[in-house]
């Protein structure tokens, strides 16, 4: 009943943030010179700016509204920033509070009642709190004990514990090698979609074994390693006090400044940044100084150095763009490029079939601006995963294209779910290929 006690706690609290976006807008630049963005933005605004993402194409940057005004330049994607982000957070706490049957008991066998795909939409309906989350992770181990298990990764400053759900059918005849397909969300606390698409691919997986080919197939050949939230306490401080919060939430040197990007955080051609820790691209003073990192790098290497991961597919938003590595630099070719190639444009296809949406497939280091600012790319967990365990890695930036940017609303759940978990099932059938 703990989780039952978990959910209802989540369903009647007033879930809001502190901070207060109020005239705040996001304003999109068509350049890929973030230089050039911020040299137009210094002529009207002297402090710092958040900028959301840099692709090939365009620069959204956060501004107070009064600067943007005065740049004629920019298009006002978002105009009322603050009642973007409160779109993002449940409302319906009584109708949530009505549908708790799905952790409710079942008084004949004490058991939780079972998962069907009727009850699906009692769990993405709404983004959830870190607290529900793993609660309906535990709720996942009771109700199929057989194919998952609940695995602790590491703890974060705040004490907070990193869980993976590893599923396996534990079929050793057709996977001696131990095949394995890692899958993360949330290293960036503000991208609530990439959490719940990771919690979509662990409902489908479970759901359709024993009853879908296609799932059956998957995992008695394959075993999966899901992080729904990569980065804790970052995800929690995302609900209690800034929905825009972006890095994790550790101390760095300077007392009044939190938090180390997890994504520049991997030794693997990690750069240190000249910018300052209130930063939102810090990345610490030396490699895995981010707990979430390290604490990641222990657990693939030495509780998982027995696994062969074939596949990586780290979840991020937004843009709607298929990446592969490097992203540290544009002048590094992955190896076996044409395979990668043929795979990065494989799940786009697969997400474009299943609902018409197009996401763009280029190099990483483009969408991070490597190519033009040496460092941006750097200690990604993309290229770390792809140089030191990964046969195939690739990061998917789920919708959308900038009308919501990382504040999609709760609608959009199933079907970025659905599509994405599309592109996922063509990755398994990638790596099943017998050809490659």
């Amino acid at each position: 009943m703990r989780a039952a006690s978990a959910f209802l706690a989540c369903l009647v609290a007033i879930c809001s943030a502190s901070r207060d976006y109020s005239g705040y807008k996001v304003c999109r630049f068509h350049t890929n010179n973030v230089t050039e963005v911020k040299t137009k933005i210094g002529q009207y605004h002297a402090g710092s700016i958040d900028i959301w993402t840099r692709s090939s194409q365009f620069v959204d940057v956060q501004l107070p509204g009064d600067v943007a005004d005065h740049l004629k330049e920019c298009e006002v994607i978002i105009d009322d920033l603050n009642k973007t982000v409160k779109e993002t957070y449940p409302v319906d706490q009584l109708e949530g509070a009505e549908k708790l049957q799905i952790f409710q008991q079942s008084p004949q066998l004490n058991e939780p009642a079972p998962v069907t795909m009727k009850r699906q939409d009692i769990f993405f309906d709404q983004f959830r709190d870190l607290d529900t989350i793993y609660a309906w992770l535990d709720l996942m181990q009771l109700t199929f004990p057989e194919l998952v298990k609940i695995e602790l990764v590491g703890q974060t400053f705040e004490g907070r514990e990193m869980k993976a759900l590893h599923i396996s059918a534990g079929n050793h005849n057709l996977n001696p090698d131990k095949k394995t397909i890692i899958i993360t969300g949330g290293i960036h606390a503000r991208e609530w979609v990439g959490v719940s698409t990771a919690c979509y691919f662990i409902y489908q997986l479970l759901t359709g074994y024993g009853t879908n080919k296609k799932e059956t197939k998957y995992l008695n050949h394959l075993d999966f390693l899901i992080v729904p939230v990569f980065n804790p306490d970052g995800y929690v401080y995302t609900w209690s006090h800034d929905r825009l919060w972006r890095k994790n939430r550790q101390q760095t040197y300077f007392p009044r400044c939190f938090g180390i990007d997890i994504d520049h955080s991997f030794d693997f051609h990690w750069t240190g940044t000249q910018d300052f820790p209130c930063s939102e691209d810090y990345s610490g003073e030396s490699p895995f100084e981010a707990l979430e990192s390290e604490s990641w790098n222990n657990y693939i290497n030495e509780s998982k150095s027995e696994y062969t991961i074939h596949g990586y597919l780290d979840l991020h938003s937004y843009s709607q763009e298929v990446l592969y590595p490097y992203a540290y630099s544009c002048d590094a070719l992955p190896r076996d490029f044409e395979n990668l190639l043929e795979l990065s444009w494989g799940l786009a296809k697969a997400i474009r079939r299943k609902s018409g949406k197009k996401y763009n497939v280029l190099s990483s280091c483009e969408d991070r601006g490597s190519d033009l600012k040496p460092g941006l790319g750097s200690g990604s967990a993309l290229d770390y995963m792809y140089h030191h365990r990964a046969h195939w890695g690739i990061q998917l930036k789920l919708r959308d294209t900038g009308n919501h940017g990382f504040l999609l609303p709760p609608k959009y759940i199933v079907p970025v779910g659905k599509e994405s978990y599309a592109a996922l099932k063509y990755f398994c059938d990638f790596i099943l290929n017998p050809e490659l």
